[in-house]
């Protein structure tokens, strides 16, 4: 199958090995990987701001650049919400690009959906001899509703040593923009989602969206805890021959 990815603003400027990760994981599963570039964002942080004139405009090029591809794969839970439940509000009032959005959303996918409902699959060949543990971001379980289909991925990888995360529901205070309009707020609920993490003993903290782990792992990193924050596809593209 060939599978256009999506990357997102945040892994294309700060975290390319989740994007690099993700390509070596499709390759493996069979499937030929296109990156188009001339993808930028999703628009999220700007539908979150109030700024709908420059979000509809990210929403055309996104319509744009992937309006013939097969399959697009997204390594992010909040960018494939943003394109799930946003898209089709922004573009109200213009029949064309609704009609547009409303073909090509249906073939957006978060990578771990794509993996466990598309293809069918749960083991995918790796391995990863750490003890981790998995926070459940808020549009994995809410605005996606993926469920458990992160961890059973994690569950069948070789080597690892996967603990359940307390009050693993609870937001881990990031929300886009709500960290920077609500500091305090966001700290607080940081501080009690670390004490979670912490409390299993893991090396590593995963999650299907690297937004969330920039928050986590910068406060994890600022106490010293010595956990690492680590993207699920980085895990889940890992073979033995990466630590032999």
């Amino acid at each position: 199958m060939r599978v256009s990815l999506f990357v997102t603003c945040i892994n294309d400027s700060i975290f390319p090995q989740t994007g690099q990760a993700t390509v070596r994981l499709l390759e493996r599963l069979g499937h030929s990987v296109e990156f188009r570039p001339a993808q930028t964002c999703c628009g999220q942080m700007h539908i979150n701001s109030g700024y709908r004139p420059a979000a509809l405009t990210l929403v055309r090029q996104f319509v744009e650049i992937f309006r013939d591809a097969p399959v697009v794969v997204v390594p992010s839970t909040s960018c494939t919400t943003t394109i799930r439940t946003q898209y089709a509000r922004l573009a109200e009032g213009d029949a064309a690009l609704l009609r547009a959005v409303d073909e090509l959303v249906p073939r957006v996918f978060e990578l771990s959906e794509f993996i466990t409902e598309e293809l069918g699959l749960e083991d995918v060949g790796a391995y990863y001899p750490h003890r981790v543990t998995y926070h459940s971001t808020c549009n994995s379980l809410r605005g996606l509703k993926l469920g458990d289909m992160p961890k059973r991925l994690l569950a069948a990888v070789r080597g690892i040593n996967l603990v359940d995360l307390p009050a693993a529901e609870e937001c881990c205070g990031f929300g886009g923009t709500f960290a920077v309009k609500n500091p305090d707020v966001s700290t607080a609920m940081l501080t009690d989602k670390m004490r979670a993490i912490m409390q299993t003993g893991a090396e590593v903290v995963t999650a299907g969206d690297n937004s969330c782990l920039m928050h986590i792992g910068g406060g994890l990193s600022r106490v010293r805890a010595g956990v690492r924050a680590v993207h699920l596809a980085e895990i889940l593209a890992s073979t033995e021959s990466d630590f032999s």
